[in-house]
């Protein structure tokens, strides 16, 4: 089976608090001149038919970036495992791939490479990356037809998305730039990724 782009959205969650940063709206902080969001908007376009983000305030300023923007259906920041509940539920294609807005630089294969295990297994229902078998909850890409079993998972209290996605069938995905995942946590780490950027 072949997934051609056009069958795949991703969803840049940017819904979160940001309480190590202070409350403040992390994916509009800058990094090397254009906020956080942006650089992972930028990167995602190429791989994927559709870009939207995930985001419970400024929607203005993220509807400015010309894509779709997805509000959490529940309140109080629950974490990004609402946005994937969010995302899944508005999707309109077979499958959706979820990064963090934190991230700046995460592989351009992304996609290529969460994909291959779909292409090779018809019944694979989430893929995950990893780095040095340490695994990246939030790079994942999962069918659509998973929303049902997470919207389960989420009305019985759970938050973990690695609790959730281990009753899947799922496939975890090994990357060599473990860098390449770093995300930021404070304004002093984006600085310090900054400078080594």
């Amino acid at each position: 089976m072949n997934i051609s782009p056009d069958q795949i959205t991703a969803i840049i969650l940017a819904g979160g608090q940001g309480r190590r940063m202070g409350g403040i709206d992390k994916g509009l902080q800058n990094f090397k001149g254009a906020p956080l969001a942006l650089h992972a908007l930028l990167r995602l376009q190429p791989q994927v038919g559709s870009v939207c983000i995930n985001a419970n305030r400024n929607l203005g300023v993220y509807e400015g970036f010309g894509v779709h923007v997805i509000c959490d259906k529940e309140a109080n920041f629950p974490g990004p495992l609402a946005g994937m509940h969010a995302a899944l539920y508005e999707a309109d294609v077979p499958f959706l791939v979820t990064v963090p807005c934190d991230v700046p630089s995460f592989p351009a294969d992304l996609v290529e490479k969460l994909k291959a295990p779909f292409e090779a297994d018809p019944s694979l229902q989430l893929s995950v990356a990893s780095t040095a078998g340490r695994s990246h909850p939030v790079f994942c890409m999962m069918r659509i037809d998973v929303y049902e079993n997470l919207d389960e998972f989420m009305r019985s209290g759970g938050r973990k998305i690695d609790a959730w996605y281990a009753k899947l069938n799922h496939a975890v995905v090994e990357f060599d730039d473990e860098d390449a995942f770093h995300n930021v946590n404070t304004l002093a780490e984006l600085k310090e990724l900054e400078s080594r950027a």
